[in-house]
C-alpha cells in the first residue's frame, strides 16, 4: 500500500512539473516579427526598408531570401536617434535561404530604417525578395 502511495505521489509530481515546464517555456518563446521586405533588381543596388517607430525595438534580426539568388554586401541600421550601426554582410544567398541571427544593439533604441547593398548580377534569372524579421 505504501509503495502504491509513493508511486502515485511521484506520478503527480512528475505531471505537475511537466505541465509547469511546458507552460513556462511557451510563455517565454518570442516569435519572429516581420519587419519588412524588398524586391531586388538585376544590378548592384541599394534598398531601404522603413520600420515604424511603434515596432522598431529589436535586439536580433534575420534575413530570408526567396525567389532568386542574391549577393548581400552590407547592411546599415539607422535608429530614430540618428545613430547608425553598420554591419558587414558578405553573404551569397540562394533562393529559399536565410541568414544566421544578427545581433544588434537595438533593444534600447528604435530602428528607423534598414538599408541593404546587394546584387543579383549573374546569380539568378529571377528577382529575389529579401524579408527582414526581428525579435
Amino acid at each position: 500500500m505504501k509503495s502504491i502511495s509513493n508511486s502515485l505521489t511521484a506520478l503527480i509530481l512528475i505531471l505537475s512539473l511537466s505541465s509547469f515546464t511546458s507552460s513556462t517555456i511557451t510563455n517565454t518563446v518570442i516569435k519572429w516579427e516581420k519587419i519588412g521586405s524588398s524586391s531586388v533588381d538585376f544590378k548592384l543596388d541599394r534598398d531601404v526598408i522603413h520600420v515604424g517607430s511603434k515596432d522598431g525595438r529589436f535586439s536580433i534580426l534575420k534575413l530570408e531570401v526567396s525567389g532568386g539568388n542574391i549577393d548581400m554586401h552590407k547592411m546599415q541600421i539607422e535608429y530614430l536617434n540618428s545613430q547608425i550601426e553598420n554591419i558587414d554582410f558578405n553573404h551569397k544567398f540562394t533562393k529559399r535561404s536565410s541568414s544566421e541571427i544578427i545581433n544588434i544593439d537595438g533593444r534600447r533604441r528604435i530602428i528607423k530604417k534598414i538599408t541593404f547593398w546587394h546584387n543579383t548580377k549573374k546569380r539568378s534569372k529571377q528577382k529575389a525578395k529579401v524579408t527582414v524579421f526581428g525579435k
